[in-house]
């Protein structure tokens, strides 16, 4: 994929995001601001009994990138289990952006990743993961 083809597709989940909105009753939701930017977030999930994303929205504003990273997060995690989650990184972010991102920007892309897996992680009662996640977070540029 081109440049010009990523950069419209960021264009198109920002202006047309993907599972925006609000679940009723969520099994699973998490809030989290980026303070260097003002990006704010809230994803909801629904579980099923095996630990499957039925359903997952998110809410709230961003830049383009970070809504854009939102709504493309939302569609790599429905249908995963919540274990699985675990497994996603900047990596995927990035790949799923398709674009380089500059490091004032960072934030902004992963901060939905942050609040997936913060969500993930306190359901599953994982403070350690939490507090590693937050270091690397912390660390991020």
């Amino acid at each position: 994929m081109s440049f010009e083809m990523y950069q419209e597709n960021i264009l198109d989940h920002y202006n047309n995001p993907r599972n925006y909105g609000t679940i009723e009753n969520p099994d699973i939701k998490f809030h989290d601001v980026n303070p260097l930017c003002g990006d704010e977030y809230e994803f909801q999930f629904k579980i099923d009994k095996n630990g499957k994303i039925v359903d997952v929205k998110f809410h709230g504003n961003g830049c383009a990138i970070s809504k854009a990273s939102a709504s493309i997060l939302t569609e790599t995690v429905k249908g995963k289990n919540i274990r699985e989650i675990k497994n996603l990184g900047r990596k995927n972010v990035l790949k799923n952006l398709g674009i380089t991102i500059s490091p004032p920007r960072l934030k902004c892309a992963m901060l939905p990743l942050k609040v997936v897996k913060v969500a993930v992680y306190s359901y599953l009662g994982n403070q350690k993961e939490i507090k590693e996640f937050e270091k690397e977070w912390d660390k991020m540029e």
